[in-house]
């Protein structure tokens, strides 16, 4: 029996020019928890969905990027477990990344009060939690050269590309 995640994390990225990586923030809103926090898209998974799709489910509520804006969808092969008090729980989230066109322009949900495209430096420098610099590093290290990102590579349901 495997063990299902309980939410998702997505990183939504673009390359305006080659080699310039530049990962989309959004900042949560004043009447959400964690209000004015920088974040990648994240959110729960319903019972009856795949995670690579709630994935994608959640990029296109909370960004308005939906298929056409996307140019690949990656798994980053990472998960993070932590504690949230409020259930007494340790819950885990499964981590996705989405490159979309250099001219991508989100468009938010009631969620977030703003967003801005970040090189990493910047992002790292306005992200919080730890597993978010991981997933950066993961991002412009893997993803930038194609060598590297065709194995993380999935379609629309998960599965990999690169068999």
């Amino acid at each position: 029996m495997g063990f299902r995640a309980d939410l998702v994390e997505v990183w939504v990225f673009r390359v305006p020019r080659p080699n310039q990586l530049e990962l989309l923030l959004i900042r949560r809103a004043p009447d959400r928890i964690f209000p004015g926090l920088w974040q990648c898209v994240s959110g729960g998974v319903d019972s009856d969905e795949s995670i690579p799709l709630a994935a994608l489910r959640e990029v296109e509520e909370e960004t308005g990027l939906g298929a056409s804006e996307v140019e690949a969808f990656y798994d980053l092969d990472q998960v993070e477990h932590y504690y949230w008090p409020e259930r007494n729980e340790l819950v885990s989230s499964a981590i996705f990344a989405v490159r979309c066109g250099p001219e991508a322009t989100p468009r938010l949900s009631a969620e977030h009060d703003d967003f801005r495209w970040a090189e990493p430096a910047e992002a790292l420098e306005l992200a919080v939690w730890p597993a978010y610099d991981e997933s950066i590093r993961r991002i412009r290290g893997r993803l930038l050269d194609t060598a590297h990102a065709r194995w993380f590579e999935v379609d629309l349901h998960g599965r990999r590309l690169a068999r």
